[in-house]
């Protein structure tokens, strides 16, 4: 098959959201319909007995949340799928930044109990500053929420995009009828069941014709017909343009756990979704419909499968057509590398494949030569853009609670802090400082080392706000800051300064008494020392 058909096959996306907003439960739907599993594994409030299909960490099962990003494919209806089921806890909203580089498209999951909250703000601001399209799915429409009018004004005001609803629901709460699907003109009635597929679809050619009043009460009917009017004078035509280009979001409305309103979802979703097109890389813009292969390491997972210690990295493929056993040039380190055992994964499940397509996203086996924003290509020296640090808010030193396990952790901490979890800063002195955005990562580290490496260790709090990157326009200037200011420096991982600030006070002294020292938010900038 041609590369041009292999891409147009593909769909690769993530599903985003706030904590508890469904987000891991519609992932799991999405693999019922398409029948990577049989039966729903029961996603309640308590994961501890019965976790989802894509949460696998332990910690995960214990504390009943997603902390790391899982990737999954499937086929249906001759589309090939690739979700990347994103950590919704707000401790790790880096690793779902980095996971927004891998993607095409994004489904957001909105509580309709609690309507637009403050994750799914930033998360849509990452979305809107890669312009990259968004689908809307407000959730648990079987439970008493806000008004549907009043959730897409909190929509369009909170999350500043337009938006265009291509499913309406006939009431909601103990009265959920069902949804009208106002993008194919048919009615699907409301029956719950958490564990299997029911369809009970009925064709509308129009919506005001007197058939609708047999299938519900007619005091729902007239709400209908007056919503969709208000909805068909009020908001824009939804176009596939205006959504590619990110301009305008479709919503929709169901209940995840009863498997309502998933497939209205994902049938118009395949329709409308974009395959890969191109991606941006320093050097230039590369299309998907290249011959020669390219792409990007977006994530590192150290010990997927506990039985046995391996690495393995995400790699997101951007052109051309991925072989096993070819040798690919690292562009970082400039050498060829080869591959034996690439592989896709379903949750947990991994298997060994020949071959990979644009949009794809495989598991390369690691012995420590990746690192997340690595480039693999046929020969070309390419970096493909996008993959920053943020400052961490959370600083902590690491203290070693069993001496004859000082490798166990060195290692532990270094793999650890590779894959994402957390920013590693080493001082003189082998001192190492972890950063974070929030409290919760470090119970995941602790938990990893132990339970992984054998190591035990301690944190010690730190009284920073703030590490910023720095670089220079003065040569003497910077040399004489990193002197002076040597107790609060530190190297991050690609051994560039950072200037650890104690307050913002301090941050503002620093910046008006050094003007020759430029500081970085992000450590995605050129350096210039």
């Amino acid at each position: 098959m041609s590369i041009e058909k292999e891409i147009a096959k593909r769909r690769t996306f993530a599903i985003i959201s706030h904590p508890d907003a469904g987000k891991t439960t519609l992932t799991e739907k999405f693999l019922l319909f398409g029948g990577a599993i049989q039966t729903a594994g029961a996603v309640k409030q308590n994961k501890i007995r019965k976790t989802a299909t894509s949460d696998f960490m332990e910690i995960e099962k214990q504390r009943g949340i997603s902390v790391a990003t899982s990737v999954m494919g499937f086929e249906y209806n001759g589309i090939r799928i690739n979700i990347l089921d994103t950590p919704g806890h707000k401790d790790f909203a880096e690793d779902t930044y980095r996971t927004l580089t891998a993607v095409d498209s994004v489904i957001l999951v909105v509580d309709c109990v609690k309507g637009v909250e403050e994750q799914t703000e930033k998360l849509m601001e990452v979305c809107r500053m890669r312009k990259t399209p968004v689908i809307i799915f407000i959730n648990k429409m079987d439970r008493e929420g806000k008004n549907p009018v009043e959730l897409l004004d909190e929509l369009e005001e909170k999350l500043q995009i337009n938006v265009r609803p291509l499913t309406w629901p006939i009431s909601q709460g103990m009265n959920f009828k069902g949804v009208y699907n106002i993008y194919s003109g048919q009615l699907n009635l409301f029956e719950s069941d958490q564990t299997r597929i029911t369809e009970n679809f009925i064709e509308l050619q129009d919506i005001n014709s007197p058939e609708l009043d047999r299938w519900i009460p007619s005091s729902f009917t007239k709400q209908l017909r007056e919503d969709v009017e208000l909805i068909e004078g009020v908001y824009d035509p939804f176009t596939v343009e205006n959504y590619r280009n990110g301009s305008l979001a479709p919503v929709f409305f169901g209940s995840a756990v009863n498997n309502f309103g998933i497939r209205e979802l994902l049938h118009t979703f395949l329709d409308i979704a974009p395959s890969p097109s191109e991606r941006e890389a320093m050097q230039r813009s590369v299309k998907a419909s290249e011959p020669t292969m390219s792409g990007f390491v977006f994530k590192i997972h150290a010990n997927l499968d506990p039985n046995h210690r391996d690495r393995t990295a995400f790699f997101k493929i951007c052109s051309g057509t991925f072989q096993r056993n070819t040798f690919y040039f690292h562009t970082r380190l400039k050498k060829k590398l080869r591959f034996a055992s690439p592989t896709q994964f379903m949750a947990n499940e991994k298997n060994l494949i020949e071959d990979a397509w644009p949009g794809d996203v495989i598991g390369l086996y690691d012995n420590g030569n990746l690192k997340i924003g690595d480039t693999l290509t046929e020969g070309e020296e390419l970096q493909f853009r996008g993959i920053p640090s943020f400052s961490p808010e959370i600083f902590k030193e690491v203290i070693n609670r069993d001496p004859f396990k000082s490798k166990q952790l060195d290692k532990g901490v270094r793999q650890l802090t590779e894959e994402g979890v957390a920013q590693l800063f080493m001082q003189h002195g082998n001192r190492k400082i972890i950063g974070t955005v929030g409290e919760l990562q470090f119970d995941v580290i602790r938990f990893r080392l132990e339970h992984e490496y054998g190591a035990k260790c301690d944190f010690m709090p730190l009284r920073y706000c703030k590490a910023l990157w720095i670089t220079s326009r003065d040569k003497d200037q910077y040399e004489e800051f990193l002197r002076r200011k040597s107790p609060v420096i530190a190297l991050d991982k690609e051994e560039h300064p950072v200037f650890f600030a104690e307050s913002e006070w301090m941050l503002k002294v620093a910046m008006e008494n050094y003007p020759g020292v430029i500081f970085h938010e992000t450590s995605e900038f050129k350096t210039k020392r």
